[in-house]
């Protein structure tokens, strides 16, 4: 099996399980995340919006907190499955790839996926190319 089949396997139905738990009042657009350590452990996180837009989490963000609050180090965190109702697989938001860069594993895999048939995958690299890194701080 592909690495992006087993992924989608074993992360988009809790993926989908939060995006049903999704806070989508305004765009009608629910998002749900699952994120894996490597220890095995499922972190889940949807996308919880606000009538000030700005403040709105993405659901992305809100499973990699959930597994850094339950004790994961950045760069532990292996593999994350997007899920969105529907026929399209989206692609993560620009600042969601930065925390993912910084949170997830140089050998990450993020993989979009839908109701439809339709996915999309990137590496660390190929997600965000040119990341800003902690090191960009010192200079």
């Amino acid at each position: 099996m592909r690495k992006i089949d087993a992924t989608i396997a074993q992360l988009k139905r809790p993926a989908s399980e939060a995006a049903a738990n999704s806070y989508s009042p305004y765009s009608h657009f629910p998002v749900g995340v699952a994120v894996v350590s490597e220890s095995g452990e499922i972190y889940r996180g949807c996308n919880v919006e606000n009538a000030s837009f700005g403040l709105t989490q993405c659901a992305e963000r809100a499973a990699l907190a959930s597994a850094i609050a339950a004790g994961v180090t950045p760069g532990k965190l292996t593999a994350l499955v997007i899920y969105t109702p529907g026929k399209t697989a989206h692609t993560p938001c620009g600042a969601c790839r930065q925390v993912m860069h910084e949170l997830m594993s140089t050998d990450s895999l993020v993989v979009s996926c839908c109701d439809g048939k339709e996915t999309k995958a990137w590496t660390r690299d190929e997600y965000l190319p040119d990341p800003f890194v902690p090191d960009s701080l010192l200079k």
